[in-house]
């Protein structure tokens, strides 16, 4: 049996069989290990329940274990599709598929909002990146009413309904959040001492200027305390020093998407273990936030020490696949291969608090593996398998069906034209 019919059975398993996991042993793999253990040549990984249970050469396979001939072939973890809306948006020019903003004009600071709440696991968008090699995502909030978006958290790619690991909270701040703070990024710094003011009990709940409702401080509370994570969108190295400063006095755990001027503050997000979700596709100025933007802003924040992972700007739902082409153009602009991978698979997990689950390759992690036909971070190539908990997932999507119905081939849709 060649290796593409075994991936057709195991796949075929899952459609058809009970949701356990079946035992497998991937063989003869390149295993980007995505830890210290960096990348293994000609080794075996063993699944069982779902988990990775050892890793190695010349692993047997138990009785009845589905046996993957990678010969060679690059296996990964599987990969993060950066802070995204899917399974929260279906179509995003019509409002009633989008449930990731909230929109209420009075008492707009709305921090107990929860988008992972909305997740839909049967949304068409979830296919459509699991078959790029995508995992897992962030679901991160938005807002047009207040520069506090609200919380998200990680979803898995696998069908499930329930996020995992702890929620993040979503603020921006600079150029974009300006509109929503009286169109000064000063006015940002004065409503966030306020609402710390008020988390803090500092402002009595009943004071009419308030601008959090309790459930709104015992939320913001937490985050203060150091409980998850506060991912900020923001820009210009001058929005980014005073964040920093602001984290460092409220002693929270911080992280920053987008950071387009970041590498000009480096060696301090450095310091400060402040890691960063950059789009490494941002080489133009879209704004006067990102004047000093730069291909080679990942390879600096490495160089520097800060821990990267990406994360796109632009219809990131939709465009999840072009993750890959983010690291690899970090990779071609001075970013180590390792570190690219890592800045889609462990650094990610690390960030938002479920590396002790996913993430990387490793004993005890649950089996979110992909196998390739070449380099992951090449996208002239394509993931072959993606495994998430053990559970062979089906390569196809609503685009592939739509694309085999107008190519001919056999498929569930009835052909789009007669010969």
């Amino acid at each position: 049996m060649n290796r593409l019919s075994t991936l057709l059975l195991a796949t075929a398993a899952w459609l058809a069989g009970p949701a356990a996991a079946q035992d497998l042993l991937v063989r003869d793999a390149t295993v980007h290990t995505a830890t210290a253990q960096g990348t293994l040549q000609h080794a075996d990984v063993l699944i069982q329940g779902g988990t990775i249970r050892a890793i190695g050469p010349g692993l047997a396979a138990p009785a009845g274990a589905v046996v993957v001939e990678a010969r060679g072939r690059a296996l990964t973890p599987a990969l993060f599709g950066g802070i995204t809306e899917i399974g929260i948006e279906e179509v995003s020019g019509e409002e009633e598929t989008v449930d990731s903003g909230l929109k209420l004009h009075e008492q707009p600071m709305r921090p107990e909002f929860d988008v992972t709440l909305a997740y839909n696991p049967d949304s068409v968008l979830v296919p459509v990146a699991r078959v790029e090699g995508i995992g897992f995502t962030a679901l991160g909030a938005t807002t047009d009413g207040a520069f506090i978006a609200g919380q998200g958290g990680i979803v898995r790619l696998d069908g499930s309904a329930d996020p995992i690991g702890p929620r993040a909270l979503f603020i921006r701040i600079g150029a974009a959040a300006a509109e929503l703070t009286g169109n000064s990024r000063a006015a940002q710094w004065m409503l966030l001492d306020q609402l710390v003011d008020e988390a803090r009990n500092r402002v009595p709940l009943d004071s009419p200027h308030a601008l959090l409702t309790p459930a709104g401080r015992a939320t913001l509370a937490h985050y203060l305390a150091g409980n998850g994570r506060i991912v900020v969108q923001v820009e210009r190295a001058a929005d980014i020093r005073q964040l920093v400063r602001w984290a460092q006095r409220e002693k929270v755990r911080l992280a920053i998407a987008g950071g387009s001027e970041a590498w000009k503050v480096a060696p301090l997000l450095a310091q400060a273990q402040v890691p960063v979700l950059v789009d490494a596709l941002a080489d133009l100025p879209a704004n006067f936030d990102q004047v000093g933007a730069t291909l080679e802003n990942a390879a600096r924040l490495h160089a520097a020490g800060v821990a990267v992972s990406f994360s796109q700007s632009n219809d990131a739902s939709h465009n999840a696949r072009k993750l890959r082409q983010l690291a690899g153009n970090a990779v071609a602009h001075g970013l180590p291969w390792e570190a690219g991978l890592a800045g889609m698979t462990r650094v990610p997990a690390e960030i938002f608090g479920v590396s002790a689950q996913i993430g990387s390759i490793a004993v005890g992690k649950r089996a979110d593996l992909v196998l390739w036909d070449g380099d992951p971070l090449d996208v002239a190539h394509y993931a072959e398998q993606v495994w998430l908990g053990g559970r062979a997932m089906p390569m196809r999507s609503r685009q592939t069906e739509l694309r085999d119905r107008y190519l001919g081939a056999p498929g569930a849709l009835p052909r789009a034209y007669s010969h």
